[in-house]
């Protein structure tokens, strides 16, 4: 299992599918945005659900916690039942997202993976995109790094999203 962490537009989903091309054998690609875009549309906006502000900020309450640590388990099952698994995330609560993360993989081999991007890259991308909230990736480029260890750091702010895969490749066993 690959658990690529990084701030919103920081090249994580592309980086997936690079990572897809290049690992030997099959591997599942998800990502946090597979499970918001699965959310029941009642929670967007809900108290308990998940919020985004006018700045960018993303608040994610109970109900929300519930479905996302149910969405984790299922993953990893998959993962034990033999899939081999990328995923990508947005570690909002930074090393307890990244500890949620490990409980749930207890016993697994996992690579940790950092995807950095400089700010003003990732809001260029952001904008291009036009489906994020303005100035999201601009306030999780460094929270979602703090406090959070990896085997490994790529950046996709000058380095092609496939050279980044083939350098985590190089890392998987």
């Amino acid at each position: 299992m690959i658990i690529l962490n990084g701030g919103s537009s920081s090249g994580k989903s592309r980086m997936s599918r690079c990572l897809q091309d290049v690992l030997p054998g099959h591997w599942l690609a998800f990502s946090v945005d597979d499970f918001v875009d699965a959310l029941p549309e009642k929670l967007e906006g809900a108290e308990g659900g998940i919020t985004f502000t006018e700045d960018g900020g993303v608040h994610l309450g109970p109900e929300f916690r519930t479905l996302e640590k149910a969405w984790t388990h299922g993953i990893v099952a998959m993962v034990r039942a033999g899939a081999r698994i990328v995923v990508d995330d947005v570690f909002l609560g930074g090393p307890a997202s990244q500890e949620r993360w490990r409980h749930a993989t207890r016993g697994l081999d996992v690579l940790w993976v950092g995807v950095r991007c400089d700010v003003e890259v990732a809001a260029a991308r952001e904008t291009a995109r036009g489906d994020r909230t303005p100035g999201m990736a601009a306030l999780q480029a460094g929270i979602v790094h703090r406090g959070v260890t990896y085997d490994l750091e790529v950046d996709t702010s000058h380095t092609e999203s496939l050279d980044c895969a083939r350098a985590v490749a190089a890392h998987v066993g």
